[in-house]
């Protein structure tokens, strides 16, 4: 249709039919993305100094055969992983609650935040996003059934099951909670990151350009 009122301003009368076909002759898209549409990746991109990603992983305990859910959250842009809180049951409210806490642990630097991303999950409530709302802070759903789309997450979890997790017996929440707290240290201040050009995320990490 533009292209018909731009050839009207020149005197020429052409249908949209005959526009659509010829640009389908030519390869040309009858209605081409315009240069301001933001796709996905490029939306992370953009955004990862400002993005957190929150999301679970299961351990199964070798002693009492009970799963445990481990919540944390990962600054998109240095990496840096908060291991919130782990539980057998986690409902809406123990998420909500641990998301309060975590904001409450940031302080000031929560306001850097703006693009919070989780999955779909039922622990992610609509009590846990107002609590993210009242804090000034955005969440975002990654599309139904695309893991991909919180691939920072993702990635951790693969790095911390086959890192720990799966080369341990965990023999209780209690056990789980020490290896994972010891492991946080590790993964913030000692683990070099291909994508941090082999820097730890921590700030104040070993080696770490100041």
């Amino acid at each position: 249709m533009r292209i018909r009122g731009e050839l009207l301003r020149l005197g020429y009368r052409v249908g949209t039919f005959t526009i659509r076909r010829i640009l389908r002759r030519s390869g040309i898209p009858a209605a081409p993305t315009g240069r301001d549409h933001t796709t996905w990746r490029r939306f992370l991109r953009a955004q990862a100094s400002t993005m957190l990603a929150c999301d679970f992983f299961t351990v199964d305990c070798a002693v009492t055969l009970r799963r445990f859910y481990v919540f944390f959250v990962i600054d998109v842009a240095s990496r840096y992983v908060h291991i919130v809180g782990t539980t057998s049951k986690p409902d809406g409210a123990w998420t909500t609650h641990q998301i309060r806490n975590l904001l409450m642990d940031l302080g000031e630097r929560a306001d850097q935040f703006s693009f919070p991303i989780r999955d779909r999950a039922g622990q992610f409530t609509t009590a846990f996003d107002a609590v993210l709302a009242d804090a000034g802070v955005t969440v975002v759903k990654i599309p139904p059934q695309c893991p991909r789309a919180i691939a920072y997450a993702e990635r951790f979890v693969l790095s911390a099951k086959g890192e720990v997790t799966d080369r341990l017996l965990i023999f209780g929440e209690r056990h789980l909670r020490r290896v994972l707290t010891e492991y946080g240290r590790h993964y913030n201040g000692w683990r070099p990151h291909r994508a941090l050009l082999l820097q730890p995320p921590g700030p104040d990490a070993p080696g770490r350009p100041h």
